[in-house]
C-alpha cells in the first residue's frame, strides 16, 4: 500500500510498505477514506518530538471503511467509521473512569520506558506519533490497523459526508475538552492563545457552552477572521499588548479562564521566547511556552487555565509564582476521545456545531509531503489539509 513516511526533519515521503494485517482478535482493519494533516504532526515535522525512526507511518486524524476485523472486534465489513487517535483498551483502571488517553495496556510493554523516564508514568499509545506512545502505524496511508476496535472507532451514518465527521477523530474532540477543562460558566471572558484548528474548535466549543465572551489570539489575518465568524472577539498579538487588552476587554478584572491551544512551538518577541526558540533548535530545551507564561499572567486571581496544546519536555521561566499566588487552577492533557464521540456526532447532525468551515485543502494521498510544507510554511491560508488516498493528482500545466 502507499503511505506517508517520516525520513528526519521536513522529509516525509509517500513510500510503499506492507499491507497492515489483524495481528490481534480485536483488531480490525480501515480502509482510509479521509485523513487530516495535524498541527501536531508539524512537531513531527519539526523533529522536536523524539522517539520517530526512518520509515514509520504518521498520522492520527483518519476515517475510513472497514474491510476485515478480527473475531472478538464488533465492527462489521462494510461500517463507516471514524478511529480516535487515541488507542484504548478499554478495560483498564484508566479506561474505567473514562481517562481513555492515559490507557495502561495500549503502548507495548518493551515501549513504556521511553516515556516513563520522561514523565513518571508510560504513556498511552497514539496513531503514528513516535515510538514513544507504541510505534503504532499511522492513518495518512490507504490502510490501517486499528488495535482494540471494539472500544474506539465511532460508526458513521452514510448520510453524513467525511468533511462533517473526520475530525471527531481528533480536534474538534480536543477542542471540546479543552473548553470543559475551562469550566465555563455562563457570564464568564474566556481568552484563547492560538487560532489554529484546535483553537478554533475550543472558541466554537466555549460559545457552544454558553461563555459571555470569548476573545481569539494570533497574528494571522485570515485565522482571526474565522474566530471572528464564529462569534470571537479577536487580537492581533503582534499589533496589541495582550494583557493590557484582556485588562480593558474584561472590565478590568482579567479574564475568568485562559485556553493555550498553541503548545510547544509558540511564536512571540519576549526576549524569553527567543532564547526558547534557540534553545529548541540546537537540543538544549524542548518546549517554547510563550503562550501559556501569558496566559498565566493574564488569567484573573482563582480563574482557570486549560492547556490543549501539545508539550512534550522542559521549558525556563515558567511563572511558578503568579500560578501559586493567583490561585489558578490547571487542566491539560491529550485528549480523552472515546468519552466525547457519541454526544460530539449528535451535536453534529442536529447542526449545533459545524467542522466543514476549517478545511481549506484537500490533496490526494501522493501529494502529502507538500501539503506539510505549505501547512506548516503557509498557516494563514492552509488551515487544515485533508489528504484523500486515491484521489487522482491534478495534471500538470
Amino acid at each position: 500500500m502507499r503511505a506517508l513516511t517520516w525520513h528526519g526533519t521536513h522529509d516525509v515521503r509517500v513510500d510503499t510498505v506492507d499491507d497492515p494485517e489483524i495481528i490481534n482478535s480485536r483488531d480490525a482493519i480501515i480502509e482510509v477514506t479521509s485523513t487530516a494533516i495535524c498541527g501536531s504532526d508539524l512537531h513531527l515535522y519539526d523533529g522536536v518530538i523524539p522517539g520517530v525512526l526512518p520509515g514509520d507511518v504518521l498520522g492520527h486524524e483518519f476515517m475510513g471503511r472497514v474491510v476485515e476485523t478480527g473475531s472478538d472486534s464488533t465492527l462489521k465489513k462494510g461500517q463507516r467509521v471514524v478511529v480516535p487517535f487515541t488507542i484504548s483498551c478499554g478495560g483498564c483502571f484508566h479506561c474505567q473512569i473514562q481517562q481513555f488517553s492515559a490507557c495502561e495496556n495500549s503502548n507495548p510493554a518493551e515501549k513504556q520506558d521511553m516515556s516513563a523516564k520522561l514523565y513518571g508514568h508510560s504513556m498511552a499509545a497514539l496513531f503514528g506519533y513516535s515510538h514513544m506512545t507504541g510505534g503504532y502505524s499511522g492513518g495518512q496511508a490507504e490502510y490501517v490497523r486499528v488495535p482494540y476496535s471494539d472500544v474506539g472507532p465511532i460508526v458513521i451514518p452514510d448520510h453524513l459526508d467525511d468533511d462533517k465527521v473526520l475530525f471527531l477523530s481528533d480536534i474538534l474532540p480536543t477542542g471540546w475538552m479543552a473548553a470543559e477543562n475551562a469550566e465555563i460558566q455562563p457570564d464568564d471572558t474566556v481568552a484563547v492563545w492560538g487560532c489554529g484548528p484546535v483553537g478554533l474548535f475550543a472558541i466554537q466549543s466555549a460559545i457552544v457552552m454558553g461563555a459571555s465572551k470569548v476573545i481569539a489570539i494570533d497574528h494571522y489575518p485570515n485565522r482571526l477572521a474565522l474566530a471572528k465568524q464564529l462569534g470571537a472577539e479577536v487580537i492581533d498579538f503582534r499589533k496589541t499588548n495582550v494583557r493590557e487588552a484582556l485588562m480593558e476587554m474584561s472590565g478590568g478584572i482579567g479574564v475568568d479562564a485562559v485556553i493555550d491551544a498553541v503548545g510547544m512551538e509558540s511564536h512571540g518577541f519576549a526576549i524569553d521566547n527567543m532564547v526558547d526558540v534557540v534553545k529548541q533548535k540546537v537540543g538544549m530545551g524542548a518546549d517554547r511556552a510563550s503562550a501559556l507564561k501569558q496566559a498565566i499572567l493574564a488569567v484573573r486571581p482563582g480563574g482557570r487555565v486549560s492547556i490543549p496544546g501539545v508539550y512534550g519536555g522542559m521549558t525556563d521561566k515558567f511563572p511558578l509564582g503568579a500560578l501559586m499566588e493567583k490561585g489558578l487552577q490547571i487542566r491539560s492533557g491529550q485528549t480523552h476521545v472515546q468519552r466525547y464521540t457519541k454526544d460530539l456526532l449528535e451535536k453534529i447532525e442536529d447542526g449545533t456545531l459545524d467542522t466543514t468551515f476549517l478545511i481549506s485543502h484537500r490533496l490526494p494521498l501522493e501529494d502529502a509531503a507538500r501539503g506539510y510544507e505549505c501547512f506548516r510554511t503557509e498557516q494563514d491560508s492552509w488551515t487544515k489539509v485533508v489528504l484523500k488516498p486515491g484521489m487522482d493528482m491534478p495534471a500538470a500545466n
